[in-house]
């Protein structure tokens, strides 16, 4: 019937409601994530101690309660969880400040890496590297123990920070399997979290993450699929540059939809 039909402005609009639905119900579990903590090193990746303090500030103000990783991943609403890539060494500089705020935090370190606390030397890095290597410096085995033993989850970030979509099947499951081994081995508890190197993934190596025996895998908003996927569970990149304003624009259950629709026009 004529009334029933469906014009291809209701067919817009009813498919943006229903991604805007999707997107903004992965923004009712905020999952930050940070790398270096630092002063002295100003590449966008280090966040300065006292900022970092205004941007945990800044979501507590706006009554969002601190979880652990256990309660985001069950999708405790108006929560938030930290979490830092790389387990670079400054980062213990956060530590002073997470406990004050009783805020709990996952670190996710690789564990080629942690043998020595070598700095993280990948060509990204590379200026970095030569210039400031100690600022690279990341976290030995000792260190994550410490940590551990003070209720930070250590996670895996695989064994030695590689693009996981480029990896062939043997080498991609190897990273996955035996970089949750050794944390295993090493710090004496079950290592059950993965963050993907760069965030990226794609649906070979979130399968790969189940089967290396994983309980959930996280990647950042900007490359995760529309719908939560525990696999794929979305984050919050955080850089020197976000001031609080900015903070509370990336963590807006608006920033999201944003997001996706931005995405969903450069695919079209």
């Amino acid at each position: 019937m004529l009334g029933d039909r469906c014009t291809p402005t209701d067919r817009v609009e009813s498919d943006s409601k229903g991604l805007q639905a999707k997107v903004s119900s992965r923004f009712r579990q905020i999952v930050l994530c940070y790398h270096a903590v630092s002063d002295g090193w100003t590449h966008p990746l280090s966040v300065p101690p006292a900022l970092f303090e205004r941007q945990i500030r800044t979501l507590l103000l706006r009554g969002l309660r601190p979880v652990s990783a256990d309660d985001v991943l069950r999708r405790s609403r108006r929560s938030f969880h930290v979490t830092f890539d790389d387990a670079y060494s400054s980062v213990t500089a956060a530590m002073p400040i997470l406990d004050r705020l009783h805020v709990p935090a996952t670190i996710f370190a690789c564990a080629d890496y942690a043998d020595e606390g070598a700095p993280l030397t990948v060509p990204e890095l590379s200026h970095e590297a030569a210039v400031t290597p100690l600022e690279l410096a990341t976290m030995t085995w000792d260190d994550l123990r410490a940590l551990a033993k003070r209720g930070i989850e250590i996670g895996s970030h695989t064994l030695a920070h590689p693009h996981l979509p480029n990896l062939g099947d043997a080498e991609l499951f190897r990273e996955l399997r035996d970089s949750r081994l050794r944390f295993e081995d090493e710090i004496g508890l079950p290592c059950r979290l993965l963050s993907y190197p760069y965030g990226e993934h794609d649906s070979r190596v979130r399968e790969a993450a189940r089967r290396a025996g994983y309980r959930a895998a996280f990647a950042l908003f900007r490359n995760s699929p529309i719908k939560v996927d525990l696999f794929a569970f979305p984050r919050v990149d955080i850089y020197r540059r976000d001031n609080a304003i900015m903070t509370t624009i990336k963590t807006s259950p608006l920033y999201g939809p944003a997001l996706a629709f931005l995405r969903l026009a450069h695919v079209r």
